[in-house]
């Protein structure tokens, strides 16, 4: 068995981080995942990269690198060509599950909405990851990460300025709605158990970001007297150190409290920890403290007193991290010109059925003719396509 999700078969049309998120991690627990890739949003992409200016070798090492490109084949073909419609219509046929990432309506005008598919393949499982989803009056909408984040009201809420938010640095809301993208196919997979029936999966960016607020509104009854933007604890925070580094602490809990204040010389500041009034100055304090000393003292420090701090990683450092190697979160892959490129391993560990192994992506359109085969296409068939331009020739990525 390759992975929990084996015979598990999935078109993929997503180009953007939600979706290849979502079948990444689809294709890591077995699926197979076939990408149809548009030779036209492949050289979109190039030309905003730069990697048009590359030549196919180092295409083909960068498409090995590319972490969410993992475990899964490429089909290069023109969607909107009507030679290629019986092909994908033929892979949609014996297809368990559709993930795309069009803006709403796009599938539709090209011939592969939800409903035309569901009409082909009854026992479909079709996943829209969208900005705001297929309903609502922003439906159309077009925008990235952030946009989501703000309709949510999330972005208000992330930075330490306290006069204006801040870009999170990192795609909060692209992986949270892929992560709620693999949760709906899967209870839809589920549901086809009981039913026999496949159906429409919706996600949308925004609604995911809604979940990140959930804490605070719980909290506070009357949101206009919520708290703002940034730190506003003594307890927790990220320090630099005397060479410049960072490390976090998060003693939230007050046995944590009590022994990191014994830790960095300040037992008096134990029974401060709810005391309001203090705390700017308890944390100028231990800032002073933490300018102190190096971060390796500090580690050193705070390790036998069994406090809940880190250093805070830069992407090497966590790249190195041995704890993130032990747990398979990091490891290396062989690169097609040689060398390895560091991966990211399947964030779910499951103890009877684990992940499948890693396979690094081969170049866009690399899996063709391998692809047409299955479905019953000869050479012959493959080359036809070809010739009529709705089938691309192998590309470096």
């Amino acid at each position: 068995m390759n992975g929990p999700l084996s015979g598990l078969n999935v078109v993929d049309f997503s180009k953007f981080l939600p979706g290849p998120y979502c079948t990444w991690m689809l294709g890591n627990l077995g699926a197979d995942i076939i990408r149809v890739e548009n030779p036209r949003e492949l050289a979109k992409q190039a030309q905003v990269f730069g990697w048009d200016k590359l030549d196919d070798d180092a295409r083909a090492d960068l498409r090995a690198r590319d972490i969410y490109a993992r475990n899964k084949r490429s089909l290069v073909i023109d969607p909107g060509h009507a030679d290629a419609r019986p092909v994908i219509e033929a892979l949609v046929a014996k297809a368990d599950i559709l993930v795309e990432d069009y803006r709403p309506g796009v599938m539709d005008s090209m011939g592969y909405g939800a409903a035309a598919m569901l009409a082909l393949n009854p026992r479909l499982v079709y996943a829209s990851v969208t900005l705001c989803g297929q309903t609502g009056p922003y439906r159309d909408k077009p925008g990235h990460d952030p946009v989501a984040l703000a309709i949510a009201g999330a972005l208000s809420r992330i930075g330490e300025d306290p006069a204006k938010p801040s870009f999170p640095g990192v795609p909060v809301a692209d992986l949270l709605s892929g992560s709620n993208a693999v949760i709906g196919i899967l209870s839809a997979i589920i549901a086809r158990g009981v039913t026999g029936r496949g159906q429409h999966v919706d996600v949308a960016m925004s609604d995911a970001s809604l979940a990140l607020i959930a804490s605070t509104l719980s909290r506070n009854p009357d949101l206009s007297k919520a708290p703002g933007r940034g730190k506003r604890r003594a307890d927790s925070g990220i320090w630099e150190t005397a060479d410049g580094r960072f490390i976090t602490t998060t003693d939230m809990e007050p046995r944590y409290w009590q022994r990191f204040c014994t830790a960095v010389g300040r037992p008096d500041f134990a029974g401060l920890q709810m005391d309001i009034s203090r705390r700017t100055e308890i944390a100028d304090t231990l800032a002073g403290i933490f300018r102190s000393k190096p971060l390796a003292e500090w580690l050193d420090i705070l390790a036998p007193a069994d406090t809940q701090f880190a250093p805070v990683h830069d992407l090497q450092g966590a790249m190195a991290d041995p704890h993130n190697r032990a747990r398979g979160m990091v490891f290396d892959v062989p690169l097609p010109g040689g060398g390895t490129a560091p991966h990211i391993g399947l964030p779910i560990r499951l103890s009877d059925t684990p992940a499948a192994p890693p396979r690094p992506a081969a170049p866009a359109g690399g899996d063709s003719d391998t692809i047409l085969a299955g479905i019953g296409l000869s050479p012959t068939d493959i080359q036809s396509l070809r010739d009529k331009g709705a089938l691309s020739a192998r590309q470096g990525s």
